[in-house]
């Protein structure tokens, strides 16, 4: 089942501003908000659609990828990206809770549901260089890679307490992770939420540390991640695996892996888009003569026909043999361009066969070939 437009999702034209965009999604979060739908599970998908919709559109980056090529330039290299089908709430809450004020659940309380009141904590994005060759590229891959990252600590499963060990509620915020600070202004005071300093957001004071994370909750370890990428994915493309980056300290949503997509030069064809193209260097008896002849395609050769007369600039367009839209509108073509070895050292006889040729009429151009000739190049620079 393909995916909604992430414009159409937010009920903005393609060219809204960030404003524009963050007040959309406001309006469909509150709208849909679990608290003010206790149950409604279709409620609950149009929450967690809006809130993928509003991840992607309100990165620059990301929402540049996204126009060009759709939801497959920011979807999972492991077939989700931020996914909001595939998140969890608390997940949403860490992500976009600052949208609203740091409280996301603080509309005046839909349900009375405090899941907003201690912010979850995110842990931060791994960024990685996967290099793919051109065969790779238009099939797509699979690529299993090592990193080197924060995981969740075993001993403690995250909680950064030693086993048997107690917490207590911090007194200073009362569990809440966050108080209020006050502060005068020009426009009087003004009241705003802030992480807790004595629970650094927690809501909980450990009275005994683990000894393996040393209270933290996380260890640096390493993890082979599995990453599915896409057929015609682009140099410059970044992909993202939801929930595979490093994880937060003592319990929330992890962070994503960001792959950047590194693009192998082929050693004979080159690159334009979807289309490849490759240089066909003739000699004077096959331009002359015509025949066939054999060229490079991404999974493997193919045999071209070679017309008698063909000129040096004229271009065999193979339909098909380029690579595949990262988008699935198609596939490119391959672009052969023919061209024409003049040999630089010839035999004495050879030379005089030359000679013999030269002045034969049927040899000579004509003022319309000629004129073919130059047309043909005058095109290719307008």
């Amino acid at each position: 089942m393909s995916k909604r437009d992430y414009y159409e999702i937010l009920e903005v034209q393609k060219s809204a501003s960030a404003d524009e965009i963050k007040k959309a999604y406001r309006k469909k979060a509150i709208k849909f908000h679990p608290d003010k739908n206790p149950g409604d599970k279709k409620s609950e998908e149009n929450f967690k659609e809006a809130a993928e919709a509003y991840e992607v559109l309100s990165d620059p980056d990301k929402r540049q990828r996204y126009d060009q090529f759709g939801h497959a330039g920011v979807g999972s290299a492991a077939g989700g990206g931020f996914n909001g089908g595939n998140m969890n709430m608390d997940d949403i809450f860490s992500h976009f809770g600052d949208i609203f004020g740091g409280h996301f659940g603080g509309f005046g309380g839909f349900g009375g549901n405090q899941r907003g009141g201690q912010r979850v904590r995110r842990g931060s994005d791994l960024r990685v260089k996967v290099k793919l060759n051109l065969a790779e590229i238009a099939a797509g891959v699979e690529k299993k890679i090592k990193v080197k990252k924060y995981v969740s600590c075993s001993n403690c499963n995250g909680s950064g307490a030693a086993h048997g060990s107690a917490t207590s509620t911090c007194p200073t915020c009362n569990g809440q992770g966050r108080v209020n600070r006050v502060q005068q202004t020009i426009l009087g005071q003004m009241q705003t939420a802030v992480e807790c300093p004595t629970c650094g957001g927690d809501g909980k004071i450990i009275k005994e540390k683990c000894v393996h994370c040393n209270g933290e909750g996380i260890v640096r370890e390493d993890e082979v991640i599995t990453i599915n990428i896409p057929a015609g994915v682009a140099e410059g493309m970044q992909l993202s695996v939801s929930g595979k980056g490093n994880a937060a300290r003592r319990g929330g949503a992890n962070g994503d892996l960001l792959v950047l997509v590194e693009e192998e030069a082929h050693p004979e064809l080159i690159r334009d888009e979807n289309d490849l193209i490759y240089n066909l260097l003739l000699t004077v008896p096959m331009a002359t003569l015509g025949g066939s002849m054999e060229v490079p395609t991404v999974d493997g050769k193919v045999k071209v026909t070679i017309a008698p007369g063909t000129q040096p600039g004229k271009v065999l367009r193979l339909r098909g043999k380029g690579l595949p839209s990262v988008n699935q509108y198609g596939t490119g073509d391959l672009l052969v361009n023919i061209g024409v070895y003049i040999p630089e050292n010839l035999s004495k006889d050879e030379k005089a066969t030359i000679e013999k040729l030269g002045k034969s009429e049927n040899i000579k151009p004509n003022a319309a070939a000629s004129r073919n000739f130059f047309a043909h190049f005058r095109n290719m620079f307008e």
